[in-house]
């Protein structure tokens, strides 16, 4: 009898290893600390917002903060493939950050949905399927809108660093196909303090506009040197900038500023025949009754488009594999890139093989800063 009983607990253990082993593994990386909190904050709040299943899986989520720190975002991914054998890593917002990520999923053959639109290598992102739009897409929303607005010259403020970087190569590219000239460049690092001298030059040059590259409360920084500085014209920032801390830190000096952005800023601004506007409106009102009225931000909107296509692929990757196994993570990418169209808070995405962005040029929302607040320009 009492062998009996210890091979119940046996088998009963037995069991729970076994519905264990079926939960979905998830491993989010972003920075609660550090330059970019403000970005990584609105996108751990999300997260503790997310469904507890999907497909009838359970959810099994660990928030890491990486701190703002590439070195330590690929420490932490490390340690979700290694030791938590995630499904899915979701990280980083800070470009720096999800780009060494990008690196731990290649390796480990892990998908990764980025929160940042990092640039790769060909064939470095076979494993990461990004969420926000590319610096492209945002590119051509801005110069078009520039255009309109008769701009001809611009003077270029932005990060040393990779979405710096790649900004400057996104926006040129789309520039020079208008006839929009850069007359000056310059460059910050994000734990700089001061552009005094930077502002100062690119001031002297005389731009019709100045394009802002930095990100959440980091970007009103360099917005207010420039303004301080005199600057007359027109101000442009990144979808990277569209979040409230810009004007709660930027302050007027901000008023009248171009915002780059995805639905999910303003969507009750949107016409209806928006196809996003109905999914924007949904994340919008459930982040802000959880944080209150106003506080959603591009960030949040990312991680409430991760459930989404989760709920897409993960019932076709479960065809195929069981959660917490290489089947199954080949099979979750393998869904990604062939789930076809999907309408998420921050557009419509077409995953493929061949492109892991997946929105198109007519997905980017010019707002301009109104009192304080939004307004689709």
């Amino acid at each position: 009898m009492k062998l009996f009983k210890m091979n119940l607990v046996g088998t009963a253990i037995a069991l729970l290893a076994t519905s264990a082993m079926a939960d979905i593994t998830i491993g989010v990386v972003v920075p609660l600390t550090g330059p970019a909190s403000g970005l990584g904050i609105p996108a751990a709040n999300q997260v503790k917002l997310w469904p507890s299943t999907i497909a009838g899986e359970k959810l099994k989520v660990t928030v890491l903060d990486d701190g703002t720190d590439p070195t330590n975002g690929s420490k932490l991914a490390k340690r979700f493939v290694t030791e938590d054998k995630v499904d899915v890593i979701v990280g980083s917002v800070a470009t720096p950050v999800g780009v060494a990520i990008a690196d731990v999923a290649m390796e480990s053959q892990t998908p990764q949905l980025a929160l940042t639109p990092v640039v790769l290598p060909p064939g470095k992102d076979v494993w990461t399927f990004r969420l926000p739009q590319s610096n492209d897409v945002m590119a051509y929303a801005m110069v078009n809108h520039m255009k309109k607005m008769g701009v001809k010259t611009v003077g270029f403020l932005g990060y040393t660093d990779a979405y710096g970087e790649q900004w400057l190569k996104a926006f040129t590219a789309e520039s020079e196909k208008v006839g929009i000239k850069l007359v000056a460049v310059e460059r910050f690092a994000r734990s700089d303090t001061s552009v005094t001298a930077q502002a100062l030059k690119l001031v002297a040059a005389n731009p019709d506009a100045m394009l802002i590259v930095a990100s959440g409360s980091g970007a009103a920084m360099p917005h207010k040197a420039v303004v301080e500085r005199n600057f007359k014209g027109k101000i442009y920032q990144t979808h990277a900038a569209a979040t409230k801390d810009l004007m709660r830190i930027g302050g007027k000096d901000v008023e009248g500023s171009y915002v780059v952005s995805g639905p999910v800023i303003a969507p009750e601004q949107l016409p209806d025949s928006n196809a996003s506007k109905k999914t924007a409106l949904d994340f919008v009102a459930k982040y802000d009754k959880a944080y209150g009225a106003g506080t959603h931000n591009q960030f949040a909107g990312h991680a409430y488009d991760v459930v989404l296509v989760l709920e897409k692929a993960v019932p076709l990757a479960l065809k195929k594999g069981k959660p917490g196994t290489p089947e199954f993570r080949a099979a979750l990418k393998d869904a990604f890139e062939t789930m076809g169209r999907t309408v998420v808070a921050h557009g419509v995405l077409n995953w493929t093989k061949d492109n892991h962005w997946g929105y198109t040029n007519d997905t980017g929302v010019m707002v301009k800063v109104v009192n304080g607040d939004w307004k689709v320009d």
